[in-house]
């Protein structure tokens, strides 16, 4: 059973920086892909960031801005959120995909909100 936990949002005012980080338990390797979205109320769910075998893909409005970061060892996955906007404010999940031979799984965490104020 795979189970993804983030911790590290909050209230920053802008040009601030957080960092989110996401722990997962379960069969997780180093060849699955795992990430970020967000969601903003109204709206809906967008990818933020993802790595995958040591490339990483960044949303447009993100890049610059954002890093992410994974240590297969620990099974965790960072994302360090600097020069923070308010229009950054959302809900940030961790997701890691995982495909058989069948079939591709998304899990998804739980949420951790970030909230940007100007």
């Amino acid at each position: 059973q795979v189970r993804l936990v983030e911790s590290g949002g909050g209230l920053v005012q802008a040009g601030g920086s957080l960092r989110l980080s996401c722990a997962a338990s379960g069969s997780i390797f180093s060849i699955n892909p795992m990430g970020w979205y967000r969601q903003a109320p109204g709206k809906q769910r967008e990818l933020v960031a993802t790595t995958s075998r040591g490339t990483t893909n960044y949303a447009d409005s993100v890049k610059g801005r954002f890093t992410i970061s994974r240590d297969n060892a620990k099974k965790t996955v960072l994302l360090q959120m600097n020069s923070l906007k308010p229009e950054d404010t959302a809900v940030y999940y961790c997701w890691v995909n995982i495909a058989t031979a069948i079939k591709s799984y998304d899990y998804w965490g739980q949420g951790t909100q970030v909230t940007v104020s100007s």
